[in-house]
């Protein structure tokens, strides 16, 4: 009997190595070499036949005709919006996120929402159909279009797409799906990336729209080799706290639309609500005449967003001084409490300085270094800045103020829910439209910043 090859292949940058290490040498990872059996070579690979029996050919780039291929709207605005703008037919969409967060809650609502567009088969590998059932009860979801298949083996699966033809596929999830044909593990690297190719030739030939649920790694990244988001159209992130309500839902991909773009919704007992105005949640409870508080209008993608900045700056017991940060860049925090002491005369270097972006948002865009400078210095002079205010604009080192982009955007939002002064770049205000009622401040340095909002 011929011994069984085995090589090793990094789950990060897919290397392969013909021994373990500890360290991969081509992307520097630590611990992300895992075992795969060498599958010996084949010569069946079928080129792309879909399901009409129709093959790929070579055109001429001016012969290739564009179909019309409308945006299918689901009956959530806010994941229409991250999409950018509906689903387009033949794309594959991976949605990834920590467990309980509510990917299979999501995709459940939205396959019972496109079941009026057409045929959905929710495949299942997680769940038997009973399960699926009750909970699909508690959501008010179901339609004669919409059928359930608790199947993890993907020829079983490809049968049912060939005989079904569906015009939308949910596999969940793509890690408990296996290739029969592989010798390696459910959940393995070759299994899911041979998977993923599988799914992917369903989703361009036949023009199917594929949605995956992918687990994450401890550290957030989705499980399995990196090229499976390589693969895929469309990668979305599901985030937010189980133990809190409010889930964010994040483009960090998308060859359709924005990235960056995010959606907010609300985990209610009837299923995920949207939020359609997600800077008055994450102003709601700001405390009146606390200190260490400012606001920022940052952008996610295309929205504008308002969110508060909270800092705690209180004197250090030990020799180091701490920083910590929550929903913020650390080294961002720690470079702009530099430039504050250089350039502000805030003596910091002996304060423990804790900072925070409440609401469970998370930002990190080079706008919200104002509001950061802000908060640190309201909360080291104990003075608090006004309630009306809002702090738009980037820090250098050396303690200018620079220019943000969409400013005009960030206003109007701020403006809508009653701000009446911004404090922004004064380089961006040339020939800028101010919103009546708002009055807009420009500011080149630190210290005139300051000097305005807490004075």
């Amino acid at each position: 009997m011929a011994k069984v090859k085995t090589q090793f292949i990094c789950s990060n940058c897919d290397f392969i190595s013909a021994r373990y290490l500890g360290r991969c040498p081509n992307c520097g990872e630590w611990g992300t070499f895992v075992e795969e059996k060498i599958q010996p070579e084949t010569t069946n690979r079928k080129a792309r036949v879909g399901i009409d029996g129709k093959t790929a050919k070579v055109q001429a780039i001016n012969d290739v005709t564009l179909e019309e291929t409308p945006r299918v709207t689901t009956g959530l605005k806010e994941l229409n919006r991250v999409l950018g703008g509906g689903v387009v037919a033949g794309t594959l969409v991976l949605i990834g996120g920590d467990p309980g967060i509510g990917k299979s809650t999501l995709l459940l609502q939205v396959s019972g929402q496109l079941s009026e567009h057409g045929k959905v088969l929710y495949v299942t590998g997680e769940e038997s159909a009973s399960q699926v059932k009750l909970r699909a009860d508690r959501l008010a979801v179901g339609g004669q279009d919409f059928f359930l298949y608790p199947e993890t083996d993907m020829t079983a699966v490809k049968k049912q797409v060939e005989e079904m033809k569906p015009n939308f596929l949910v596999i969940d999830s793509v890690q408990t799906m296996q290739e029969p044909d592989l010798t390696s593990p459910i959940g393995s690297v070759a299994q899911i990336r041979e998977v993923t190719a599988d799914l992917l030739q369903i989703a361009k030939t036949n023009n199917i729209t594929v949605f995956i649920v992918g687990h994450v790694t401890k550290d957030g990244a989705i499980a399995g080799p990196k090229i499976l988001e390589h693969m895929v159209d469309t990668v979305l992130y599901f985030e937010g706290d189980r133990h809190y309500k409010y889930r964010i839902l994040r483009a960090v991909k998308n060859r359709f639309g924005a990235t960056n773009e995010l959606g907010i919704f609300e985990m209610r007992d009837h299923g995920l609500a949207e939020v359609a105005n997600p800077s008055e949640i994450f102003l709601e409870e700001r405390l009146e005449g606390a200190t260490g508080s400012a606001i920022v209008a940052t952008l996610e993608g295309n929205r504008p967003i308002l969110a508060e900045l909270q800092a705690l700056v209180t004197p250090s017991v030990f020799g180091n001084a701490q920083r910590t940060a929550t929903g913020l860049d650390r080294n961002r925090v720690s470079v702009i409490m530099a430039v504050l002491e250089k350039r502000a005369n805030l003596l910091l270097q002996n304060q423990d300085a804790y900072l925070k972006a409440a609401g469970g948002v998370k930002l990190d865009e080079p706008a919200i270094d104002l509001a950061i400078a802000v908060a640190i210095a309201s909360s080291y002079q104990d003075k608090e800045s006004k309630p009306s205010d809002v702090f738009i604009g980037e820090i250098g080192l050396t303690g200018e103020v620079r220019s943000v982009a969409d400013l005009e955007g960030r206003l109007k939002e701020a403006h809508k829910l009653g701000f009446q002064r911004a404090i922004v770049p004064k380089n961006n205000l040339a020939g800028m439209a101010v919103p009546d009622g708002l009055e807009v401040i420009g500011v080149t340095t630190i210290k005139q910043a300051l000097h305005l909002a807490l004075d």
